[in-house]
């Protein structure tokens, strides 16, 4: 039986079902060791853990706005548990260490991101080099997107040893059964409400529609963050046109009805490796309009066929939006395209993703092993 170790920041409901699975798998003894239980700004509700696991004392630093984790305690972890195979999912100082082990006891890395060669281009020379040095000497890499593929091909990694981990929603949650379910809300926006996620460029969207229109028109805000007050004061300026929604925090539980609920998902975003919103969102059978700063553009929402993919111009994204609102037959086309589309990202492919490239590298330390330390 492999021994897998998981080394990852902390436990996202979108990879606790995958590591699940993995669990589940009887070639496979799975061990996640986790930096911290919950990041600070993390407000997750978490499915059932049906996997071994670890917690690490929380050591976390803020640099810049991004939680930097640094537990050697890791080392111990590791010793206890000896996998075949260690998977660490970033470059924080815990996931150097993790590597620092299989290379001091000539055990297999695996590489995971879920970043993209768009959302690296801003790295350092030394986190570049950094990276150089770490994929050098991987056995396999995942990648969330092929943005993420792209990334590791420009690192000249050969693609033979690459695999696809997508991150993933519980579709069947979210599918939108009866179609005749009212559609209370014109748009839905989904995310923490934070300056990068652009919920202001969200609610302009949303006034200028009604605003050509000429009639009054809806906007659901689902999450909480900094510019929650400065949101409620420009709503109330805007309810000649707007009827405005803050419904705050949603649970898992109460998000697929919240979806459902409304016709056009706005997702403005100015930097998301990925965007798990949008998965929820075509499952739930709505339209993305989508910023390229997301790794969904072009790939989960593809332009002109279960969405649109435009640049932050408040112009575009109205024109796209009423294309909708004024065509129902193009709405419920582009809805029902988008539960399509999101069929195939699914926890039992994100699983798959990560048992092969276990796997695959576990197999090329062995050959390694047996060319290096002949019997």
């Amino acid at each position: 039986m492999l021994k897998l170790a998981i080394v990852v920041n902390e436990p996202p409901p979108y990879r606790i079902p995958v590591f699940n699975l993995i669990a589940r798998n009887p070639e496979i003894s799975l061990c996640v060791i986790f930096c911290c239980r919950r990041e600070p700004n993390r407000l997750w509700d978490l499915p059932p853990v049906a996997f071994d696991h670890v917690f690490l004392r929380e050591r976390i630093r803020t640099v810049k706005g991004r939680y930097i984790h640094n537990n050697p305690d890791v080392f111990l972890a590791l010793s206890r548990f000896k996998p075949d195979v260690v998977l660490g999912n970033g470059f924080n100082p815990t996931h150097l260490y993790a590597f620092a082990w299989t290379r001091l006891m000539r055990r297999a890395y695996i590489a995971m991101t879920d970043g993209t060669l768009q959302s690296e281009q801003s790295l350092s020379a030394l986190h570049v080099r950094l990276r150089r040095y770490v994929y050098q000497r991987a056995g396999a890499f995942i990648a969330a997107s092929q943005g993420g593929l792209a990334l590791y091909r420009s690192y000249k990694v050969p693609a033979a040893r690459c695999f696809r981990s997508c991150l993933a929603v519980d579709n069947a949650r979210f599918y939108p059964g009866d179609v005749s379910v009212e559609k209370k809300w014109d748009f839905v926006f989904s995310g923490r409400l934070e300056a990068g996620k652009q919920p202001e460029f969200t609610m302009d969207v949303a006034s200028q529609c009604a605003q050509r229109l000429g009639r009054q028109l809806s906007l659901l805000f689902v999450g909480s963050g900094s510019e929650e007050a400065a949101l409620r004061a420009r709503a109330a300026t805007l309810a000649h046109q707007l009827t405005v929604h803050f419904h705050g925090f949603a649970s898992q539980a109460e998000l697929p009805q919240l979806y459902r609920s409304a016709k056009i998902f706005l997702f403005p975003t100015r930097a998301d490796v990925w965007g798990v919103v949008a998965n929820e969102a075509c499952a739930a059978g709505l339209p993305v309009i989508v910023s390229p700063y997301a790794g969904v553009a072009g790939e989960l929402v593809v332009d002109e066929h279960n969405g649109y993919v435009r640049p932050l111009e408040i112009q575009a994204w109205t024109d796209c939006a009423l294309d909708l609102l004024e065509n129902s037959d193009r709405l419920r086309a582009m809805g029902e395209r988008a539960v399509l589309l999101v069929k195939p990202y699914c926890f039992e492919s994100a699983a798959k993703g990560i048992i092969d490239a276990a796997k695959a590298a576990h197999e090329l330390s062995a050959d390694y092993a047996s060319v290096s330390r002949p019997v």
